[in-house]
C-alpha cells in the first residue's frame, strides 16, 4: 500500500519550477508596490544583506540556472558577493524585473537536472519569505507554495539522510516525515505549522512565531544549510 510518506519519495520534476512560479506571483507585485527606500531594510535572516541584496542574490542565482551558467566556485559565498556587486548600479526595478524571469524561466532547467538542482529552488523560495518578512508582509515561508515546499523540503532531508523527525503539522492531514535514520536513532516529533518548520529546517529565526513542541531532536540539528 503507498503511504503518504512513499508519495513524497517520488520525485516530481515540475515541483520546483512550480514552486517558483507560485511565489513569483506574490512576490513581484509586492516588491512593485514597495518604496524606493524599502529595499534597504536589512534581511534579520542574512545578516549584512538588505532587501536589494538578497533579492539581486536571488535574481543572479536563478538567471545563472536559466542560461545554464554554472562556472567553478557558483553558488559559493565569494561568487554570491559578486554577483550582487556587479548589480550594484542597477535600478530596484531592473533586480525585480531579473527576478522575475528567473523565477519564471529557471523551473524548466531545474526540472530537467534530475534532481540536482532542486534544493536551489527551495533556498529561493526561503529568501523570498526572508523579503516578506523584512518588509514586514504577512505570509513569510508560508502561502499557497507551503505545500510544495514542505513535499520538497521531506524528500530532500530523506535523499540527504538528514535527522529523522516526524511532523503533525496543522496545514497538512497526514503527518511529514523528513529525514532518514537507517534505524540508528528514533525519530524526533514536532507539533505546530508549517512556516515555522520551514524556520527551523533553514536556520530562521523562531522567535514570535506560533507556538510549537519539538521532542527528540535539537533545532540546531535540523538546520539544513549548515
Amino acid at each position: 500500500m503507498t503511504t503518504p510518506a512513499d508519495v513524497h519519495d517520488v520525485r516530481d520534476p515540475e515541483q520546483p519550477g512550480r514552486l517558483l512560479s507560485i511565489e513569483r506571483d506574490a512576490l513581484i507585485p509586492l516588491l512593485r508596490g514597495r518604496a524606493e527606500e524599502d529595499f534597504a531594510r536589512p534581511v534579520a535572516a542574512c545578516p549584512g544583506w538588505t532587501v536589494r541584496d538578497v533579492l539581486a542574490h536571488c535574481s543572479a542565482a536563478l538567471t545563472r540556472v536559466a542560461e545554464g551558467r554554472f562556472e567553478e566556485g557558483v553558488f559559493s559565498p565569494e561568487a554570491n558577493d559578486r554577483d550582487i556587486a556587479e548589480r550594484d548600479d542597477w535600478t530596484n526595478a531592473r533586480v525585480v524585473d531579473e527576478l522575475e524571469r528567473g523565477m519564471t524561466e529557471a523551473g524548466a532547467v531545474i526540472a530537467g537536472a534530475e534532481g540536482k538542482l532542486d534544493g536551489l529552488a527551495l533556498g529561493e523560495w526561503v529568501h523570498a519569505g526572508d523579503v516578506r518578512e523584512a518588509l514586514g508582509e504577512p505570509g513569510a515561508y508560508g502561502g499557497a507554495g507551503l505545500p510544495d515546499a514542505l513535499a520538497l523540503l521531506a524528500r530532500l532531508t530523506r535523499e540527504r539522510g538528514h535527522v529523522p523527525l516526524h511532523a503533525d503539522l496543522d496545514d497538512l492531514d497526514e503527518p511529514l516525515r523528513l529525514g532518514e535514520s537507517g534505524g540508528e536513532r528514533p525519530p524526533g516529533r514536532f507539533i505546530g505549522d508549517g512556516p515555522t518548520l520551514v524556520r527551523l529546517y533553514t536556520g530562521r529565526p523562531v522567535g514570535g512565531a506560533p507556538a510549537f513542541e519539538l521532542a527528540g531532536v535539537e533545532a540546531k540539528e535540523l538546520n539544513i544549510f549548515r
